[in-house]
């Protein structure tokens, strides 16, 4: 069942899917369905080679319906952040099976590929990954239990400055580590701030993410003297991508903690 509670049965290998959540067009790939993928959107450009001749239909926020029907999916996959609602209850008048995804943590990624794994007949390739997946959590885990927890800002937007809350899919992915995030809330879940906000002094650390706002050098500066704090840039698509982009997003960020505070032994 999808994230909504829909029981999807296997399908053959004639369907023709679209996908309109990026991370989740390379875990399409990655599971050996790149020749049934029909359509994506403009922002899924992993894996780049493949993609190049998949028509887009348009974003993840403002899919061209019209195009989206002239390609005949019989399966389109979207996610609960990713994709507007209104957008996906029409898309559903036209296309036999909508799979809706809602990963909010690491670990939820090992049900998401259990689903297109059962829906597409690639259990072999899912329960590949799913190991994969399993094994750079724990070695994750092992480091963040070594080290003494760390309080962080993770941000995602200049002017006005944002960043990411407690229920986020990036802020379980970073917890994994040992790195949580501040604020503590769980809504609005991309919030707004300023520097004078009090919960700021117990931050230990501050990431300059690489998406969706491009974060650069340029502003590691100005962000460390507004903070105070150790600042450094983090690739945002190893911290917020789920799919299969997770194994090594998760391998991605204990490499990161270990850099920052190395392991004994």
């Amino acid at each position: 069942m999808d994230a909504l509670g829909q029981l999807h049965r296997p399908c053959s290998a004639s369907a023709r899917i679209v996908s309109l959540v990026p991370s989740l067009t390379e875990l399409v790939c990655d599971l050996g369905l790149a020749d049934q993928l029909v359509g994506r959107t403009g922002f899924c450009i992993h894996p780049r080679p493949r993609l190049q001749a998949i028509p887009k239909v348009g974003g993840t926020k403002d899919v061209n319906l019209a195009r989206l029907r002239a390609l005949e999916a019989t399966h389109v996959i979207v996610n609960v952040d990713e994709n507007r609602r209104e957008c996906v209850e029409e898309i559903a008048r036209f296309v036999p099976h909508v799979i809706v995804t809602h990963p909010c943590t690491p670990e939820d990624n090992l049900a998401v590929y259990r689903l297109l794994g059962g829906i597409f007949g690639r259990r072999e390739e899912a329960a590949r990954l799913g190991q994969e997946l399993q094994a750079a959590l724990a070695e994750a885990r092992a480091v963040g239990d070594r080290l003494a927890p760390e309080k962080v800002l993770y941000l995602i937007w200049r002017e006005p400055w944002m960043t990411v809350a407690a229920s986020t899919y990036i802020s379980a992915t970073l917890a994994a580590v040992g790195w949580h995030t501040l604020p503590s809330c769980a809504e609005p879940r991309y919030p707004a701030f300023d520097w004078s906000a009090p919960w700021l002094r117990e931050v230990t650390r501050v990431f300059l993410s690489s998406e969706p706002y491009r974060f650069r050098e340029s502003h590691v500066t100005e962000v460390a003297a507004l903070s105070g704090r150790p600042t450094t840039l983090i690739d945002g698509e190893m911290a917020s991508w789920y799919g299969s982009r997770a194994v090594a997003g998760v391998r991605y960020l204990t490499r990161l903690r270990s850099q920052e505070h190395p392991v004994a032994g």
